[in-house]
């Protein structure tokens, strides 16, 4: 029925297809911080526009939301909420968020 803890693939998160559209490049950051330990359910949320100008793709964690955050993801003048469901506290949190991101420029 479900994974047993002693699986090696618990892992594993699920990235949430739900919208048709994203910030450019964000969806491989999402898949790498799906592979994270502590990681269940990655979902994209709603797109908007930013007065400020973000030249490099930031994710910020916003607010705590039950079971995980809401992350903010920006890019130029376009941003995304992307809601994680996660065990972590928000310490580890932001440090597999760092390491996810990390993991794009080294490729």
């Amino acid at each position: 029925m479900g994974k047993s803890p002693k699986d090696s693939s618990v892992k594993d998160g699920r990235l949430v297809w739900n919208h048709s559209t994203h910030i450019s490049g964000l969806i491989p950051i999402l898949e790498r911080l799906c592979l994270q330990d502590g990681i269940q359910t990655v979902t994209p949320g709603v797109i908007g526009r930013a007065k400020g100008h973000c030249p490099k793709m930031q994710l910020r964690v916003s607010v705590p939301i039950r079971g995980g955050y809401k992350v903010i993801a920006r890019q130029g003048k376009t941003v995304q909420e992307v809601f994680i469901l996660t065990t972590l506290e928000q310490d580890k949190f932001k440090h597999t968020i760092a390491i996810a991101m990390r993991t794009k420029s080294a490729s």
